[in-house]
């Protein structure tokens, strides 16, 4: 199924770009703010092409006289970042800590490495294969933001007040939220997933707690979450309600001396979380929240997190 290619409407000059995959990884949701000739983008797709169709539809919804020259990006993984290079001397916004996690995550050319030349008998090779194998990395140059703040930064876009809220750590530690007060409207990025479990990679659950609690205090009535359909305040509810009892079950697995990847197979053993995709992402939510509860606090490995996933992936596709 090819991306959306159009902005689906959210209030007057506020638009979402929905490239809407279940059980997809790399299929970032990006959005549009336009008023009076002025925009400012929500992150970028995960790909050059992928960004060149989003842009397209940008410049569409837009307006042939609207100039796309800034974004501002919910946090640093490369589904929401990767694409700013089709946007040569645009200002970037992001939270100081977003350059942390930039040093981080693999880069494009790791990633390469990683679907090429893992053993595609083995569990990481599999599974980056199946779900990364149809990017195009080759080329990408990742880009530092322009403008970097903590706490809040606030623009306006031409009559458009615009708060971006810094909420991480959560999902990564320079998470933001993008606040449209007088649209009621809330750009989430990962701090919210719709329809698939999340891979929080900062932590802890209470954190993402707290950033979802920050989101239903500014009273939105639509919420743009990072992947998936938009989500309804009471959504982001239901999604709160999730994570917290995560927590609460990873508080107690981990006082009776289990590992992550223990807790993670006794959860689905007993369809906990029924309805929600890639199942397999609790094994990087609960080896992040594992890793606060034992008090460390070493940078996570996102490529053995990742490792972990697909191996609860290989072991379920064995069973299916």
């Amino acid at each position: 199924m090819a991306p959306a290619s159009e902005m689906k409407p959210i209030a007057p000059g506020v638009f979402a770009w929905l490239p809407g995959q279940d059980a997809a990884w790399g299929l970032a949701n990006c959005g549009l703010v336009s008023s009076q000739g002025e925009t400012l983008l929500v992150d970028t797709p995960y790909t050059p092409a992928l960004t060149d169709t989003f842009l397209d539809a940008a410049r569409a919804a837009a307006g042939p006289d609207a100039e796309l020259n800034r974004i501002a990006v919910t946090h640093a993984n490369g589904d929401h970042t990767w694409g700013l290079q089709q946007l040569p001397g645009a200002e970037v916004l992001a939270t100081h800590a977003a350059l942390e996690h930039q040093c981080v995550e693999p880069t494009p050319q790791q990633l390469e490495v990683l679907i090429r030349d893992t053993d595609p008998s083995q569990p990481l090779g599999w599974y980056f294969r199946q779900h990364f194998a149809r990017f195009d990395f080759s080329d990408i140059q990742v880009l530092p933001p322009t403008i970097t703040f903590t706490g809040r930064y606030d623009l306006e876009v031409g009559s458009i007040p615009v708060e971006l809220h810094e909420v991480g750590p959560a999902h990564t530690v320079g998470d933001l939220i993008v606040h449209l007060p007088e649209q009621r409207v809330v750009f989430a990025g990962d701090i919210l997933f719709a329809g698939d479990h999340p891979p929080h990679w900062a932590g802890p659950l209470e954190n993402i707690s707290a950033a979802c609690e920050r989101i239903l205090a500014l009273d939105p009535e639509w919420i743009v979450p990072g992947h998936g359909p938009l989500m309804t305040p009471a959504e982001v509810r239901t999604y709160l309600a999730y994570l917290d009892d995560l927590a609460d079950q990873a508080d107690v697995m981990h006082a009776q001396g289990r590992t992550a990847i223990e807790a993670v197979r006794i959860l689905l053993k007993e369809d906990r979380y029924p309805g929600l995709g890639l199942p397999e992402r609790l094994a990087i939510t609960l080896g992040t929240e594992f890793r606060h509860l034992d008090g460390g606090s070493a940078t996570p490995d996102m490529v053995a997190l990742m490792n972990n996933a697909a191996r609860i992936a290989w072991e379920r596709s064995s069973t299916a």
